[in-house]
């Protein structure tokens, strides 16, 4: 279908729930027809540079012809097939290559359908583990502020209670122990101050924890923070001497997003269990990893249960498996660290004059992430069209205008799309 009618539209808004919406006044959702490279083209013939990658996933850029044919040569052969009792190569070559790419040890790979599942996936190994230990106590974990890892309970339980989307549900969840969030900036200077909170709360609490669960240097949806390496050095640190488990959710930060291949790469650190999502399949599909050592894997078999306790429908999908090893495979064999530091660059020297404008409290770039910081809250439906009718796709959040476009985009439209952007706010914040 190459075109949306206005019934559909109506339709839409009579019916379907879109992320975060109301259904008595819905906002507006722009119908898309198609999208190649970095456009989004829209059922009246406007295309938009899509400074998204459709929330962090779509890095290699929309129809891309190696994706294609992946997807393809697969669904000829079988889309999908159980993975309870059965194997296949898609599977088996994407875990071959998260390994490879992960550090060591991490070298078990539990393959699921979306992010949040992973959250899930890793919670529940890293309690299993001391539950097979003999250590049932150990049962809460511990996490930061301003943290989110997704919107199934599990991981709401760990997502920032107040600003983490999620507080309406805070009777029934669970109950885990939350840590100031990092105030220290990621290039500046260090204090041992900054990570008290976390010291505290692990000293005092140990004996219950299974587990720190953080985003590593950047926190996304909670506020689009960038941290000290230093602090996650630190954190590491606390949970070898304390005797936690240390989850990474990787799940925005990985495959180059922040220019190291693994945001904890920053601080030299390599967890005990990492969270992989949204770019592993290039934005084609769902689907997500959980990637832990051997150790704690063959920990957590010898228990009382005998294996881990999980497994989706969809768990190994052999389509999305070979969507993401082709997606995989383009990424390794690109340039992608001078790539990464040619957009960083970009997006430094487009975003930086709105610096000095009122009403911006800060500018920040990290890698292939550029944030605007307001003062105040901005009215996304207002904002939205005004990008929409500059050509561009923006979708702020509460006080952020941010972008995180596909890792395909060249310097010129990365120059239009932050020059649009520069256009919009000075317009939006003259009112």
């Amino acid at each position: 279908m190459t075109t949306i009618s206005a019934e559909q539209i109506r339709y839409d808004q009579d019916h379907i729930w879109h992320p975060y919406s109301s259904m008595i006044n819905p906002p507006p959702a722009y119908p898309i027809v198609s999208a190649k490279g970095v456009r989004l083209k829209m059922a009246d013939g406007r295309e938009l540079i899509d400074g998204m990658a459709s929330w962090w996933s779509t890095i290699h850029g929309y129809n891309n012809p190696a994706l294609n044919a992946a997807a393809h040569n697969q669904i000829d052969l079988m889309s999908h097939v159980m993975f309870g009792g059965i194997t296949h190569a898609p599977a088996i070559e994407l875990a071959r290559k998260l390994v490879d790419l992960t550090p060591e040890p991490l070298d078990k790979v539990f393959i699921a359908d979306s992010g949040s599942v992973a959250v899930e996936v890793a919670i529940k190994m890293a309690i299993q583990y001391w539950h097979a230990l003999g250590k049932p106590e150990k049962h809460k974990l511990v996490t930061i502020r301003n943290g989110y890892h997704g919107d199934t309970f599990g991981a709401m339980s760990v997502c920032d209670p107040v600003n983490g989307m999620h507080e309406i549900f805070t009777a029934v969840l669970p109950k885990h122990h939350f840590a100031e969030a990092p105030q220290i900036g990621f290039n500046q200077a260090w204090d041992d101050a900054d990570i008290a909170s976390l010291k505290s709360i692990i000293e005092q609490q140990h004996h219950e924890l299974a587990a720190l669960i953080l985003e590593p240097i950047v926190q996304g949806a909670g506020g689009m923070r960038f941290y000290s390496p230093h602090y996650l050095k630190a954190a590491k640190a606390l949970c070898d001497e304390y005797g936690l488990l240390l989850i990474a959710d990787e799940i925005a930060t990985g495959f180059a997003r922040t220019g190291k291949m693994f945001a904890c790469q920053h601080a030299d650190v390599i967890p005990d269990i990492i969270c992989l999502g949204k770019a592993i399949t290039g934005g084609y599909m769902s689907l997500a990893a959980t990637l832990t050592t051997t150790k704690i894997a063959q920990t957590i078999s010898t228990g009382g249960a005998g294996c881990f306790m999980h497994g989706p429908t969809f768990m190994g999908n052999p389509l999305a498996c070979a969507v993401a090893n082709t997606s995989l495979q383009l990424l390794t064999d690109s340039d992608w660290q001078p790539n990464m530091q040619r957009i960083e660059t970009a997006l430094k020297q487009g975003l930086g004059p709105a610096a000095a404008m009122n009403g911006v409290a800060e500018v920040r770039c990290l890698g292939g992430i550029g944030v605007i910081e307001l003062q105040r809250g901005v009215d996304s439906a207002k904002i939205q069209k005004m990008f929409v009718e500059k050509g561009i796709w923006v979708r702020p959040f509460g006080k952020l205008v941010y972008i995180m476009p596909p890792y395909v985009m060249d310097t010129e439209t990365l120059n239009q799309l932050t020059s649009g952007i520069i256009d919009v706010l000075h317009s939006y914040l003259k009112h």
